[in-house]
């Protein structure tokens, strides 16, 4: 079992679902958060939120998921990232679990 973690601006929102639910992930959480990425030093026309402040809307997904689905959710956003035209991407990370009281 892994913890399988999620970030994106939540333009992303809906693709992703489709996405977790086309991969075989059952099973998820989400919920809105504010995004923040410092982007004092670059210049205005490369920046695609198009504001200094550096805050955005994104969407936080998370799911416990077993280890032969987490290729295929990679492979699924890697094909997603590839499409897209934005510089905004969806990002995942992958974590082991130690433990759970899961059966």
């Amino acid at each position: 079992m892994e913890l399988l973690i999620i970030t994106a601006v939540q333009f992303f929102e809906k693709e992703i679902k489709e996405l977790l639910k086309k991969s075989g992930v059952a099973a998820f959480s989400y919920t809105d958060v504010k995004g923040y990425k410092d982007q004092s030093d670059q210049p205005m026309e490369s920046n695609w939120f198009a504001s200094s402040k550096g805050e955005f809307s994104s969407v936080l997904f998370y799911a416990f998921v077993q280890e032969g689905l987490i290729d295929d959710v990679t492979e699924a956003i890697e094909q997603f990232n590839s499409k897209q035209e934005t510089k905004s991407k969806v990002h995942m990370a992958v974590m082991n679990i130690k433990s759970t009281n899961f059966k």
